[in-house]
């Protein structure tokens, strides 16, 4: 394969120490959340967000001022946003079905789908208020049903963020507290004084809240891991720098270290791009934090065929994979191994992001591999129902069952089954044997 590196981002024993450290840090600041409860997410608050209320929990008249403090026209976006999310959420929630079979003769089998009973919804909003993870998280939540929503939000600009706060109530939040960071999700988890602790945790965050949430992952539930943004554009020749430049760098203003990675088999193109980046850094007003996303993380990798950058393209597991080639549904049809893709050049990942109604909350670090990203499904549990209406379907299933538990040596799993055969066919089987072989059973 004749995969060239262009550009490299930092060494992967580098990002590794980073993630050391991180780890250490939010493993520290969980214990000290569990021990002290609200004592610790005070002190937390303070440190990093120089923020002490009189209750981090928002009341109704506090919810109520700060959304009066919208335009009409910043409310409708919101609404307009929040309808697409809700549209599609409900589309995925009616293709998931309950059913109910009847196998064989007497036996019925079925699942149901039973929403998780409540739900920790972490909206970031430290540096940038993010509206849409309100709609992603909140508003998808309601639409699966989960009776008990509560949602965080860190200040911004020292105190609460008037769209968030909005976007969450819209979205059908059952209580709103204004906190962030690894104090946000641990006291959801593991709750506090004030502070009822839930069964799952999902939404996007920095390094520090994916850490935490994989932390947490079994004390409660997560959605997925989904860290600091990834992007990745695979293009060809049918389009120029400036829209790949200005893709790579939409998404890598998002932190410090958010990935971004052209992948191409046209060199004119990774130099145009490469060239418009530079100019594009010295006029976007979020360049001090796109520019040190690039020097460390963004990567341009050339590639001679459109198989090696399929190939290259699953290895990385993108978060969002922007497609603009000349084969577009090719790369939808062949890849198996990312966030969400977003396909042609009148597509892009801010779509995706803020209003056309797909999840933004995606799987980072590879977690393409295994899982997708949040939807109405992920706060659903399916879970399976059987029962036995007939005293033949009872002895039929209960003489194999006997059988094969005796194969795998459960003498008592077997008199489960033995206890059912004698009762309800009348058949004799010994205490501590397998039923026995009938030919007409078989």
């Amino acid at each position: 394969m004749a995969v060239e590196y262009l550009k490299r981002g930092k060494p992967d024993a580098e990002r590794a120490e980073e993630d050391a450290k991180t780890k250490a840090v939010v493993e520290a600041t969980l214990k000290d959340i569990e021990l002290r409860g609200d004592a610790a997410v005070r002190d937390l608050s303070a440190k990093f967000d120089n923020y002490t209320p009189a209750s981090f929990k928002l009341s109704q008249a506090e919810i109520d001022d700060l959304i009066a403090s919208l335009s009409d026209r910043e409310l409708a976006d919101i609404k307009f946003a929040q309808a697409q999310v809700r549209n599609f959420a409900q589309a995925q929630r009616d293709s998931m079905l309950d059913i109910e079979v009847e196998t064989m003769p007497g036996v019925i089998l079925g699942h149901k789908n039973i929403p998780v009973q409540s739900v920790g919804c972490y909206v970031p909003g430290g540096k940038f208020p993010m509206v849409a993870s309100a709609h992603m998280s909140v508003a998808t939540a309601t639409v699966a049903g989960v009776p008990r929503i509560v949602a965080c939000t860190p200040p911004f600009n020292g105190r609460p963020n008037a769209a968030v706060i909005a976007a969450m109530h819209l979205g059908g939040a059952h209580e709103i507290h204004v906190m962030g960071g690894i104090q946000a999700v641990g006291a959801m988890a593991i709750g506090t004084e004030t502070i009822e602790p839930v069964h799952m945790l999902v939404g996007p965050g920095n390094a520090f809240v994916a850490e935490a949430k994989r932390q947490l992952f079994g004390r409660v539930g997560i959605d997925l891991f989904a860290g600091p943004t990834e992007t990745m554009v695979i293009a060809d020749d049918t389009v120029d720098g400036e829209l790949c430049a200005t893709d790579l760098l939409g998404q890598a203003e998002h932190g410090y270290n958010s990935p971004a990675v052209l992948l191409t088999n046209s060199r004119k193109l990774a130099k145009d791009t490469l060239r418009e980046i530079d100019r594009l850094l010295t006029i976007l007003p979020t360049a001090d934090t796109a520019s040190v996303s690039w020097a460390d993380y963004g990567e341009v990798i050339l590639c001679d065929t459109y198989d090696e950058m399929l190939a290259v393209a699953d290895d990385i597991a993108s978060e969002h994979v922007q497609v603009m080639t000349d084969r577009d549904d090719w790369f939808l049809e062949k890849m198996t191994c990312y966030g969400a893709l977003f396909l042609g050049a009148r597509t892009n990942v801010s779509n995706g992001d803020k209003v056309i109604g797909t999840n933004h909350t995606l799987p980072t670090k590879k977690a393409g591999r295994y899982t997708g990203g949040l939807w109405v499904g992920k706060f659903l549990k399916t879970h399976s129902y059987q029962k036995i209406t007939t005293d033949e379907a009872a002895t039929l299933v209960g003489e194999y069952g006997s059988r094969l538990c005796m194969l795998e040596g459960f003498v008592g799993h077997a008199e489960q089954c033995n206890v059912r055969v004698r009762r309800y066919g009348g058949i004799n089987v010994p205490y501590g044997t397998g039923a026995p072989y009938r030919d007409a059973k078989d």
